[in-house]
């Protein structure tokens, strides 16, 4: 591997694949189009990997990244993400060129679309099922019902049904709250489904979040699954119960640069702007915003719990660790740490070097 001197985020390719590969087939076991999210990694070289499981659609998050991965070869598109009207010119273009689907949720944006698309462009319904970030609210029938109507006024948009991301799922603590606000979004999702399918007999039921697409087994009613984060999970998900430390596929590796024994603290070079500043309380309640994972004799030990990231400045991260454990790190030393939301983590570090000491841009780079 590359020798490695300041802030890595280092990517286990045979993981990642792997988390690729089980969730590939469990689209494929409940007969669910698999339509990842891109988000997570932004990667045109990782995106390849999808491609030795059949994946053949995704799922991006912004007009841009969408251009990005058109242009490496993706063909066929969902911008899960409000459309911005802003960005209609670009929307057309890519409209012309590849398959699309983008997502709405008020009468402003639709309206911007019937009034300037000239391409075949498909439409879904951004449904709020309980997340409250963004969507609208399942009972809001005439809202939902003047959107199907007036998608109908241009002939190049095609409604293609409901798109839902349980996003609240990423707060619960455990698989049964999870369990919980999944069966809870299906019943709001197929109940639309049933309501409509008479008149859009190929309606669709897309969902994203990767908790509820990880942890259950109950996809009645639904078509299409989106999750992204699963591609390397994350301290977040091993907390909700999504995966298990050993499916977390990214670290990132930062040089020792001061201990502070007589606080218990050590300095890393690796702070806010490489790992963001999401937190999760950790066992004694403290905000934890990475967890240590160090090298003794040649051998990988991840340290307990109350041995973790407990704040970052722009470039330092402190470290807090148990005194019997502070034998195990030294000034020039490298330590790996696991992100709380590697999403965000693998934004601000827009590269990855695999354990095979291959270096990966993402679109950002």
């Amino acid at each position: 591997m590359i020798d490695i001197i300041r802030p890595t985020l280092v990517l286990d390719k045979d993981v990642c694949i792997n988390n690729i590969e089980k969730m590939a087939q469990k689209a494929s076991k409940y007969n669910l189009r698999f339509r990842p999210h891109f988000k997570t990694h932004q990667s045109a070289k990782i995106g390849e990997w999808f491609k030795l499981f059949g994946v053949d659609a995704i799922t991006v998050s912004s007009v841009q990244m969408a251009e990005y991965f058109a242009s490496h070869g993706w063909d066929d598109i969902t911008i899960a993400f409000p459309v911005n009207i802003l960005e209609i010119e670009n929307i057309n273009r890519l409209a012309a060129a590849i398959k699309l689907n983008i997502i709405v949720e008020n009468k402003e944006g639709l309206l911007a679309l019937t009034q300037k698309i000239s391409s075949p462009l498909g439409i879904y319904i951004k449904i709020d099922t309980g997340s409250n970030r963004s969507g609208i609210l399942p009972g809001k029938i005439n809202i939902i019902e003047a959107l199907i109507k007036l998608t109908g006024t241009n002939k190049h948009l095609l409604f293609k049904g409901f798109l839902a991301h349980s996003g609240h799922t990423y707060q619960t603590k455990s698989p049964y709250e999870v369990f919980s606000l999944h069966f809870d979004a299906l019943m709001k999702m197929k109940s639309l489904k049933q309501r409509y399918k008479h008149i859009f007999p190929h309606l669709e039921i897309s969902i994203g979040d990767t908790p509820s697409i990880s942890i259950c087994d109950n996809f009645n009613g639904v078509d299409e699954i989106r999750p992204g984060n699963f591609v390397f999970y994350d301290l977040m998900q091993y907390k909700i119960g999504a995966c298990t430390i050993e499916d977390i596929a990214i670290r990132l590796v930062s040089p020792v640069v001061a201990i502070q024994s007589s606080r218990n603290e050590v300095v890393i070079y690796g702070g806010a702007i490489h790992l963001s500043k999401e937190p999760l309380l950790n066992i004694n309640g403290k905000d934890m915003y990475g967890r240590v994972i160090v090298t003794h004799n040649g051998k990988k030990i991840l340290l307990g719990e109350l041995n973790y990231v407990m704040r970052l400045s722009q470039e330092h991260g402190i470290l807090k660790v148990m005194q019997k454990n502070l034998k195990y790190f030294t000034v020039g030393s490298l330590v790996e740490i696991l992100p709380v939301h590697s999403c965000l983590t693998a934004n601000l570090m827009r590269r990855y070097l695999t354990t095979e000491g291959e270096e990966i841009p993402t679109m950002n780079y």
